[in-house]
Parts: C-alpha cells; structure tokens; sequence
C-alpha cells in the first residue's frame, strides 16, 4: 500500500516537473520572440534578392565618436597644465570646467588596425595636435556641419538603413546627415562634398563600398584626427549576426597618411518595436554658438551657479581669419 502511493506520488511529481519545464519553455521562447520583435512576424535573414537585410537601425557601442586610437580617459575635451607640467597633471580649461564629469572623456582601446596607431606624415600630425588643442574652435561637429563618413557612422546616435536592390539609403539623426550608396553605374557629383560619393558591390555576403569625393573639412573624431580632399574610403559591412554588422574601413589618403590603414567595429541592430531616427536639430543647437558674436546685444555673457561664475567674452577673429573659422 505504502509502496504503490510512493510510486504514485513519484509520478505525479514527474507530471508536475514535465509540465512546469513544458510552460518554462514556452514562457522562455515567447519572452525571447517578443524581445525582438513583440509576436511579430520573425524579420527575415534575407531580402528578396537573397542579400543580407541589413534594412533597421543601428548603432555603434564604443567611444570611436571620442578617439579612434587607444586613450586613458581624460576631464575633458579642453584641458590645460594644472600644478605640475605634466600630461597627467592638467586639469579641464573654463570652457568644460563648470560641467564637471559629464565632461569627461572615457577610456577606450581604440579602434585603429595594426599597431593602433593612425599614420600621420611629419607635417599632418602637427595639425591634427593643433586641432586637438583647439577643438572648440575647429572641430566640425560643434558647429554641426555635416559628419563625413566614416564619422557619421559612429557616432553615439541611431541611424537607419533603408535597403534597396540598386540603393541602399542611410539617414542620420544628426544635422539631418544622410548617404546614398550606389549599387547602379552613376556619374560623380558635380563638386566635393561632406558625405562623399559612395559606390557599393556586394562580394558574397559583404557590401564592399568605396566612397570619394570628399571636400576635406569633416574630422574622425573629437581628437582632431582629420583628412584632406584627397581621402579615399573602402567600406566592407559583413553579417556577423542578423543583428551585428562588421564594419571595416580601409582609408588612403596620401596627402595626410603614410600609408592606407583600417579602423573595424561592429555595428548593433536596434531591437525595440518603436526604434527609429529621431531628428538631432543642431543646426538650431548651434545657432547661439555660431552667429551670437554677431549681435549688437549679445544675449549669454554670464552664467552664475551656486559655485561658480562663468564670464562670456565674444571674441570676433579679423578679416579673413573670420571667414577661416566659418568654412573649417
């Protein structure tokens, strides 16, 4: 008697367990399925034509948009010498002081191929330190003129990819920034641009796109790496995952680097049911920043917390050195 309840019981014991891990199990695949696309239809691994879909938003996940070569995290994007002269002694200049760590630089391993070192001539490597000491006044970005490509890329925004069988299109949040990759034969733009012109093939499953024609005002980063008219990129967008792309781009430009070299990051499909571009305005952003030095009543000269007091002084560069600082 004893005997047949404990095997009745053993058995209803396995039921319970068999039925708990049968309800696990689907809780677990709904959850996953609904984490990617809430119950919809799962997003195909291919479109029509058999390439990979690359159709979605993306975004990166480093700090390329600071630096692409390794760097200790630093106070900020201006500093100056602090109590001893030493690099590591300086301290954030007035410009960033006031906004304490949100200022701040992070860290980064770089992503810079080979010895992780961009291969600056003699000559272009002193610009690009100059632009670093200066990167108020001379980085693109700030006055929110278009990024360039690669830059456009990765920076820490959205952007969407909108694929086609003989164009892909890509729209940017910031400064309404877009490109169009050519799959089709098309004649050049008429003059150099920001974005460049860009051409694409697919060689298997990788989009190979080389991209010219660039006016060379735009900048990798924040640290002042730069390029000349003469830059020239090859791009490669290889599948790792259909929701990771490999991107690696190889650039050539003769007037500025020694020899080609590769920057490689992967890119990350955005996987919230609503994700989408939103429109970054700072054209308006920038407005104060770009043209307030012009008005016969400057509106910002002061700005007083409960700590500090920060003293605004429009400075107007002269003659042609105006007109410099615009078009950079």
């Amino acid at each position: 008697m004893m005997r047949n309840w404990f095997r009745g019981s053993t058995v209803i014991v396995a039921l319970a367990a068999a039925t708990v891990g049968a309800v696990v199990s689907v809780a677990v695949r709904n959850t996953a399925g609904q984490g990617q696309d809430q119950g919809q239809a799962p997003r195909p691994v291919q479109t029509p034509d058999g390439r990979p879909n690359f159709n979605g938003v993306w975004q990166v996940n480093n700090e390329a948009h600071w630096d692409l070569e390794a760097h200790e995290a630093r106070p900020g994007m201006v500093m100056q010498e602090g109590v001893y002269p030493y690099e590591y002694a300086r301290v954030p200049a007035a410009p960033v002081l006031a906004l304490g760590a949100a200022a701040g630089v992070p860290g980064s391993l770089g992503v810079v191929g080979g010895d992780g070192r961009i291969p600056y001539t003699a000559e272009a490597l002193r610009i690009k330190q100059e632009n670093a000491e200066n990167w108020i006044d001379r980085d693109p970005e700030l006055k929110c003129y278009l990024p360039g490509i690669p830059r456009a890329m990765y920076m820490p925004y959205p952007f969407q990819i909108a694929q086609g069988t003989d164009k892909i299109h890509m729209t940017f949040g910031f400064s309404n920034a877009a490109r169009v990759i050519h799959l089709n034969d098309v004649t050049g733009p008429p003059d150099y641009t920001y974005m460049g012109h860009s051409v694409g093939r697919w060689e298997g499953d990788t989009l190979v796109v080389d991209v010219t024609y660039f006016n060379g005002k735009t900048w990798f980063d924040r640290a002042g790496n730069f390029h000349s008219e003469d830059l020239q990129l090859t791009e490669r967008f290889s599948p790792m995952t259909p929701d990771a792309i490999w991107y690696e781009v190889t650039i050539t430009d003769p007037e500025t680097f020694t020899r080609p070299w590769t920057i490689a990051m992967p890119l990350y499909r955005r996987l919230e049911p609503s994700a989408t571009v939103l429109d970054y305005p700072c054209i308006e952003f920038a407005e104060e920043f770009m043209y307030g030095n012009l008005r016969r009543e400057p509106l910002v000269t002061r700005w007083e917390g409960e700590t500090m007091i920060v003293e605004i002084t429009r400075k107007i560069p002269p003659g042609d050195r105006l007109h410099e600082w615009y078009r950079r």
